[in-house]
């Protein structure tokens, strides 16, 4: 076991993209489960203390994901994960979007594509993590929304999640 996983979140504003890379102490399989299973990622894609619920989930390219944070009060903010790629357990690509429970996209929220890839060395996997934004003020709002460390606490989750 590695006591001292990789965790590097980096902001680029050249390229308006923010870059994450974590290791988790898992096999790669696994990793890749948590992040494309529904009834797994429900379980910890979502800052504590916060849920994620997702309303339906078709992880398929041209597939779609559409989802609810939701916070203990019972408030809802719908998102929509639209996949773009899919190559089996070592990569996928999505078009993230805000919405409101209807499903209509949000234009005045930003929205960016994700690159996800998945590694594993040693029995723990890397996941790489690109966040493409359309321009920098989209890129500038998700930060000023928290995104940092609602998604730094989501991945902590995660780990943890993992080791159980």
């Amino acid at each position: 076991m590695k006591n001292n996983l990789l965790f590097d979140f980096t902001v680029d504003k050249k390229t308006s993209t923010v870059f994450v890379n974590r290791e988790f102490d898992a096999d790669q399989p696994m990793v890749w489960d948590a992040f494309t299973k529904q009834e797994i990622l429900d379980q910890w894609w979502a800052p504590q203390p916060w849920k994620s619920r997702t309303k339906y989930m078709n992880f398929e390219e041209g597939g779609r994901r559409f989802y609810a944070m939701v916070s203990p009060e019972g408030e809802e903010h719908w998102s929509i994960q639209d996949f773009t790629s899919i190559s089996p357990k070592d990569n996928f690509q999505f078009k993230d979007a805000f919405a409101d429970k209807d499903e209509n996209i949000n234009e005045q929220m930003p929205s960016a594509n994700w690159n996800l890839d998945f590694s594993e060395t040693d029995g723990i996997t890397t996941v790489k993590i690109s966040i493409k934004h359309a321009k920098l003020e989209d890129l500038e709002m998700h930060i000023q929304m928290g995104f940092k460390e609602g998604f730094t606490a989501t991945l902590d989750h995660l780990a943890k999640l993992l080791k159980s």
